[in-house]
């Protein structure tokens, strides 16, 4: 049983994920939470990273890190992004296993459902059809890492559990525009613009594709529930369970911002899977739900962005 005083390692703590994770752990009150930055421990290293979690011996492990990136960086790096992805959690949850830990966090995507699947998403539709392709090497190490926890479980009795967010956003997130996802990248983009005083913003695809958007400290809480309130062998979708259109969202965030142009969309870029909404029955019967609105999300978020970004 995880309690206050368990020793609890977050892998990827320094990226959007991890750092609201240990943010919510420290805010409970957790005493043991281990840490390492990517140059104290490079989490593609089988033998380091068996050394190192044999040595912690944990009782849970949340695994936050992984290699990420929107469209472009995704279809670019293809290699890079199933090589880094899988090494990543085969080395995290095989080296686990054989330290006993009790709990592990696997957190996938929402990528990893079929580019046109039925709305809203189920978990069972996983595998039911073709993957989007231009994000499909970071998809399938996600279903391999997925499979990889349910496949443990089953031979070796372990609780290894697999959480699928929806798309995350919030503090700490990547505002780099060449690699980040959707939702920082607009912000960056209009506030950028206002400062400026740029007559208009040029935005990729046409605008229509709906997405769902979750603030990465539900998530956090999420990942405490789940760690203390689950052990089934299958994977869990974590939403809002509401969707909205790019196209919308962005003159969201232009009137959050508070940017007065223009927007002109470039329909020569590709748009991605047309709609992605999950399913979150099962998180909402297991006694989770979300609680941060998108607007509130993203108020918050563009605060941190201001007060963060680089000058």
């Amino acid at each position: 049983m995880i309690n206050k005083n368990s020793k609890i390692f977050v892998a990827g703590h320094r990226g959007l994920i991890g750092s609201a994770i240990v943010r919510k752990l420290n805010q409970l009150n957790y005493k043991k939470i281990y840490t390492k930055t990517k140059n104290e421990l490079d989490l593609r290293d089988q033998k380091k990273v068996l050394n190192y979690i044999l040595k912690i011996k944990p009782d849970a492990v949340i695994l936050a890190a992984a290699k990420v990136g929107g469209i472009e960086v995704n279809n670019k790096l293809r290699g890079e992004f199933i090589y880094d992805n899988l090494s990543i959690q085969n080395n995290v949850i095989h080296s686990s296993y054989l330290a006993k830990v009790k709990n592990l966090i696997f957190l996938g995507s929402s990528c990893i459902y079929p580019k046109l699947s039925k709305q809203p998403i189920k978990e069972k539709y996983l595998l039911s059809g073709q993957l989007e392709k231009t994000n499909e090497p970071y998809a399938i190490a996600k279903i391999a890492g997925l499979k990889m926890c349910q496949f443990y479980n089953q031979q070796y009795s372990s609780n290894f559990i697999s959480l699928m967010p929806t798309n995350l956003y919030g503090s700490n997130d990547n505002f780099d525009l060449e690699n980040s996802h959707v939702l920082p990248a607009l912000i960056r983009k209009f506030h950028e613009a206002k400062i400026n005083s740029s007559s208009y913003v040029k935005l990729w695809g046409t605008g229509t594709p709906k997405r769902e958007f979750l603030h990465v400290d539900d998530l956090a809480n999420a990942c405490v529930h789940f760690m203390h309130n689950y052990n089934e062998n299958s994977p869990v979708n974590i939403g809002t369970g509401k969707d909205i259109a790019i196209s919308d969202l962005a003159y969201l965030i232009k009137d959050i911002v508070g940017y007065s142009g223009e927007i002109r969309w470039d329909s020569t870029k590709p748009d991605g899977t047309p709609r992605k909404l999950l399913d979150i029955s099962k998180a909402k019967e297991n006694g989770w739900t979300y609680s941060i609105t998108l607007e509130e999300g993203i108020r918050m978020t563009y605060d941190w962005y201001v007060k963060n970004e680089k000058r």
